[in-house]
């Protein structure tokens, strides 16, 4: 009972009461909502542990659901579908927002979850964007979704399809939004045999049919279809069925290109310039891996650690000689037996450091990896993270895209 206990000292008993209320649990045991809220939570705890298997188990299971939209990427998964955006915004705690949607807008949770789905895997090895023809509208009558809604069913062999398609928005660079469509499919898969317990406690075969969950997104303003699915096949297909169907445009099949990054700027000392508004302290370099472009077999990485006297860029010289004076491209280490190499900066491990909040403490950081051409671990990153990622990625030169569309991070 953790988990619970921790999700109810977490929400405020008035939202509690509004679930157990609304739900109707049979086996419930009586609970004084009128007592202050330390009196409350405890005793519920036990109270629920006392229900019946069936109904302690929905409880378990509706609390994961919820507080699996309580934290920041959940939280923004809701702020894109809630239509009463009024009062979900003057409510306080993550726990308490997300609850409340739950049982007012429970549509709308689910949609919130599909948003996650979609969001969390983004610019993943399940992703991929396709750039097809701008301004269209999504097509939402029923002969189109029937027609989209065959074509699923024909390809993955399967009787069972259901399709949901929405209006979201997304927030991207300074705070702007752009406005999506994202479809959400979830078909059934072929039957699996699976061990399980039966209704007396033996251990028995079962035969269960999963069920797999894919989603798109289209963009009016830029004529970009993202696509979150299983394999390359079955992405590809799903772009070419919504195109088809949903937009009513042939599709051709072209990718967004990969998003590239370029680490040369680190091939001197940099200093990094922020805005004051986003609290930055400072950001110290804490990791370079360089390859010799003679020999590019072999590399060299050099770290930095906490308390270090010297800059990346002095132990780079002290170290193995590189000269930083140039900054065109490559390093050169001269003095070195026999030829002089000629070094690339490969991959870079950085850190940000914010000041204080208004709370005290210390501040926190953000630590960005990046590998040339490709690879960033922006994608693991929270919403609010990315963003400040992406912004300084560009300012700095890193980034090299100028858009927020075609930045597949492999």
């Amino acid at each position: 009972m953790t988990s619970i206990a921790s999700f109810f000292r977490k929400t405020p008993v008035t939202r509690l009461q509004d679930y157990f209320t609304a739900c109707a649990f049979t086996s419930l045991p009586p609970v004084d909502w009128t007592k202050p809220e330390a009196e409350v939570v405890e005793p519920l705890i036990k109270a629920v542990d006392a229900m019946n298997e069936d109904e302690r188990q929905r409880v378990i299971l509706d609390a994961g659901r919820v507080a699996a939209l309580a934290n920041e990427p959940g939280q923004t998964a809701l702020q894109n579908v809630v239509v009463d955006r009024a009062t979900f915004d003057t409510l306080e705690g993550a726990n308490n927002r997300s609850l409340w949607v739950f049982l007012n807008e429970n549509d709308r949770f689910r949609l919130a979850e599909e948003v996650r789905y979609n969001d969390e895997r983004r610019r993943g090895r399940s992703w991929n964007g396709f750039e097809v023809e701008k301004g269209r509208s999504v097509r939402k009558d029923p002969i189109s979704v029937a027609a989209f809604t065959t074509a699923i069913r024909e390809r993955f062999e399967t009787p069972n399809v259901h399709v949901d398609i929405f209006d979201r928005h997304r927030v991207i660079l300074d705070d702007q939004e752009c406005e999506l469509v994202q479809v959400a499919i979830y078909r059934e898969g072929r039957p699996e045999d699976m061990l399980g317990f039966d209704a007396n406690s033996k251990l028995a075969r079962r035969i269960v049919r999963p069920v797999f969950e894919a989603a798109l997104t289209y963009e009016a303003a830029t004529g970009v279809i993202e696509v979150v699915a299983n394999t390359r096949e079955d992405r590809v297909d799903l772009t070419r069925f919504m195109a088809r169907d949903l937009l009513g445009i042939e599709f051709a099949e072209k990718h967004i290109p990969l998003r590239e990054y370029d680490l040369g700027v680190l091939l001197k000392p940099f200093d990094f310039p922020t805005d004051a508004a986003d609290g930055i302290k400072g950001v110290t370099v804490k990791e370079l891996r360089f390859m010799d472009l003679g020999d590019p077999k072999e590399r060299v990485t050099l770290e930095s650690m906490s308390g270090a006297e010297r800059t990346i860029w002095e132990m780079a010289n002290h170290r193995i000689g590189l000269d930083l004076g140039g900054g065109s491209g490559s390093l050169h280490a001269p003095g070195l037996l026999g030829e002089a190499p000629e070094w690339l900066i490969t991959r870079a491990r950085f850190t940000i450091k914010f000041r204080p909040g208004p709370d005290g403490g210390r501040g926190k950081s953000l630590t960005l990896t990046v590998t040339m051409p490709h690879g960033c671990n922006l994608k693991d990153m929270t919403p609010q993270e990315r963003l400040i990622g992406e912004k300084y990625l560009r300012r700095w030169g890193i980034l090299k895209d100028d858009s927020d569309v075609g930045d597949l991070v492999e």
